[in-house]
């Protein structure tokens, strides 16, 4: 019986170990890099608006261009919506190997296409800018807040690797992949208020 037991609690724990293994792991190494990518596009969207008038703030190049408040309040919006999109994939069973199989190699994808520029998209309705802070101390505590949040996910104890679904519009990606997408969106649109800043006709401070 001693023997049974043994061979049968053995055999559980290299069922446990394999389905580990399929359903992907997380190492430190990768949250370690998905945190500095985190932090540096929040210091540079940061970088980006410090400093600037109100006169700056508000000026569009044109009326269907977005400010450097509108595209700030798209950033900082889209950092709840994209984050709570990774937190509902983390609250439904971990995903298939045949899905996971399908999240190869999009970080690569991630950090080459979503901060290029030359590529436009329009934004999802629930993130075009509408005027929803009162002002830009208001905005940048809301978006520290937000962002403070994401990091604490990034960094916690779940394993980012085992989730995944395919509602991005890069297809298929993991819960890792899913906050590495978030922190790509932050970098694509400081590019953009750079643009914004650098076009001629921004008002002098």
């Amino acid at each position: 019986m001693l023997k049974r037991s043994t061979f049968l609690a053995a055999l559980i724990g290299a069922a446990v170990f394999s389905s580990s293994l399929i359903a992907g792991e997380v190492t430190k190494a990768d949250r370690d890099t998905l945190v500095a990518h985190l932090k540096k596009t929040e210091a540079a969207f940061l970088k980006s608006i410090e400093g600037v008038s109100d006169a700056q703030w508000k000026w569009k190049s044109a009326p269907d261009r977005w400010s450097v408040a509108e595209t700030a309040e798209h950033i900082t919006k889209a950092e709840d919506m994209l984050r709570g999109r990774v937190e509902g994939m983390l609250k439904v069973p971990a995903a298939a190997p045949d899905l996971l199989a399908k999240t190869k190699g999009k970080e690569e994808v991630i950090l080459k296409v979503i901060p290029d520029r030359t590529q436009k998209r329009t934004a999802p309705e629930p993130l075009v800018p509408k005027g929803s802070f009162a002002s830009k101390a208001a905005l940048i505590e809301a978006f520290k807040a937000a962002r403070a949040k994401t990091l604490a996910l990034a960094g916690g104890p779940t394993d980012l690797r085992a989730y995944a679904d395919a509602t991005l519009p890069i297809g298929e990606t993991d819960a890792y992949q899913g906050i590495l997408f978030l922190s790509a969106h932050t970098e694509r649109h400081t590019k953009q208020i750079l643009e914004v800043e650098a076009t001629a006709g921004y008002p002098g401070k």
